[in-house]
């Protein structure tokens, strides 16, 4: 963005109330010199890409180059998470911000080590959306922060405290962002170890350094607008992503779960479901003719929180539609007069999968060309999703190699993997035909003749034979009923024999239907 636009939007932003003056700018580098050379504690600075952490990390450059070289003696980490959900935009900025940061501290002798941070394998969001076919996140469901994270960053940080014993966390949080988030900051203020640090709730030896704390939005604004950043990233083209879309938040660095989420923020995950709508992502389409090709991103995130959908049940109705009555274990919960559904189905999570490899294709064929290359998902997560399938719910037809050769037109490469050897698609197909023909009223039983035949194959060819009966067993009892019908007649029955109402409610759903992430309660039969 140059020309008049930009001049315009920089004397808007110098207008507003607050001000940064040179004094405050001279503080605020002095502080941050200050904290720096007082100890030998390494820094660790998070940093999304947005306004605040941006502005941290610049501030964080401007202060070190001021310091002799001699006596910068203390690494500064400038951690960056991806979420590996990220929108493709600003994955692709982020990516380019850290290589950048990484040359030019390396150029000009600076401390500074970016680190893209990025989930667990089995912590991704698509291997447990679609392998283990968790119910998309939502408000009383928000499994997906812990993984994709707070997981991801604390990792980190439990690896420097082992190496160093204590770490200093620098995050660009300001009291400005809202009331709770001042009332926050304020009283961990009361509680400081020392001048300008914040002892962290979440690990002992680690302590918070909010630089830019009382600086308000127009501050930081002046602040980047009028100082170029120095490792060469356009501080204007990032103004120019803000205006793209409605919100005017950036997904922070999070460390602990009271940390508000990425939803609703437009540095936030693509598929993010905390939100009604996204209306980051869709003012980015229709502020910016040329982000039309990320509209299918936006109707396939609708999709999977059943958003707009033409329907006249709401998001949870429809979702519940998708999902097997029985929780991942076989128990059964009650909750209302009805059973609460768990995983999505084998066929809702097939659809998942198929819908977003497609996706994948037409952003190869769609994008711009330096977005083609990102990977919505990434072969190592559809052979992590692979195994769950075939080992832990035992769907020996190993019906993903299919799928991706179906959409891909490729042959699906995975040695990572042992297959049954005695079972395959064929057999899958033919369980599944002759139960219908002969037992048509079962809708279980072709799951649970492939979970039994599996089971046993297994344990032949690892030549274990211990617990094998309770592994059985334990598969008899996932899909003892002939179908959702027949299992909630039975847990009401026990209940009514216990004296429990229909309408007792379970301990894990809200009373709009939420399923909660909580423990096993009495609602519960296995």
């Amino acid at each position: 963005m140059d020309g008049p636009a930009a001049r315009s939007l920089h004397l808007q932003i110098l207008n507003m109330a607050k001000i940064l003056t040179k004094e405050l700018l001279r503080e605020a580098i002095e502080t941050v010199k200050e904290v720096y050379l007082e100890d030998r504690i390494p820094w660790i600075c998070g940093y999304s890409g947005g306004k605040d952490s941006s502005a941290t990390v610049q501030l964080v450059w401007m202060a070190l180059r001021e310091i002799p070289p001699e006596k910068r003696a203390k690494t500064v980490h400038v951690i960056s998470t991806d979420t590996m959900v990220e929108s493709p935009v600003v994955a692709l900025w982020a990516k380019k911000s850290l290589q950048r940061m990484k040359e030019g501290a390396e150029r000009e002798g600076l401390p500074i080590v970016p680190h893209r941070l990025t989930p667990a394998i089995e912590d991704t969001f698509w291997v447990n959306l679609i392998g283990q076919g968790y119910a998309f996140p939502r408000v009383n469901f928000r499994w997906c922060t812990d993984r994709l994270k707070i997981g991801t960053s604390n990792r980190f940080i439990r690896q420097i405290l082992a190496a160093e014993s204590e770490a200093i966390l620098v995050l660009g949080s300001r009291k400005a962002e809202s009331a709770a988030r001042r009332r926050v900051m304020e009283g961990y203020e009361e509680k400081r170890y020392r001048a300008h640090l914040s002892p962290n709730g979440s690990y002992p030896n680690t302590y918070v350094f909010t630089p830019i704390e009382d600086w308000e939005d127009s501050m930081v604004w002046q602040f980047l607008m009028q100082h170029e950043n120095p490792w060469g990233q356009s501080n204007k083209d990032l103004l120019a992503m803000y205006r793209g879309a409605s919100a005017d938040n950036e997904c922070p660095m999070v460390v602990e779960s009271g940390t508000p989420s990425c939803g609703g923020s437009r540095m936030g995950c693509w598929v993010c479901t905390m939100v009604a709508e996204d209306r980051s992502l869709s003012a980015m389409i229709r502020n910016d003719e040329e982000k039309s090709w990320m509209l299918p991103l936006l109707e396939f995130r609708n999709y999977i929180a059943c958003c707009r959908q033409g329907s006249d049940l709401t998001p949870n109705e429809m979702d519940r539609q998708r999902r097997d009555f029985r929780r991942s274990s076989g128990c059964l919960t009650w909750h209302r007069g009805r059973l609460v559904h768990g995983p999505y189905t084998k066929e809702a999570r097939e659809d998942f999968l198929r819908r977003l490899l497609r996706l994948q294709l037409f952003i190869e064929r769609n994008a711009p060309p330096e977005v083609r290359g990102a990977e919505l998902i990434t072969m190592e997560e559809l052979r992590a999703i692979r195994r769950i399938w075939l080992e832990e719910k035992h769907e020996f037809c190993d019906s993903l190699p299919i799928i991706y050769k179906e959409v891909t037109g490729k042959e699906f490469e995975d040695s990572t993997v042992v297959k049954n050897r005695y079972y395959g698609r064929e057999e899958w197909d033919l369980i599944s035909e002759i139960c219908r023909e002969r037992y048509p009223g079962y809708t279980l039983l072709p799951g649970l003749v492939g979970s039994l035949l599996d089971t046993e194959s297994r344990n032949t060819v690892l030549g274990v034979r211990r617990n094998a009966v309770k592994s059985l067993e334990a598969e008899i009892r996932h899909s003892f009923y002939r179908d959702e019908k027949d299992a909630e007649e039975m847990l009401r029955a026990r209940r009514l024999r216990q004296g429990l109402p229909d309408d007792t409610p379970g301990a894990d759903e809200a009373p709009d239907g939420t399923p909660l992430a909580a423990s096993f309660s009495s609602g519960e039969a296995c």
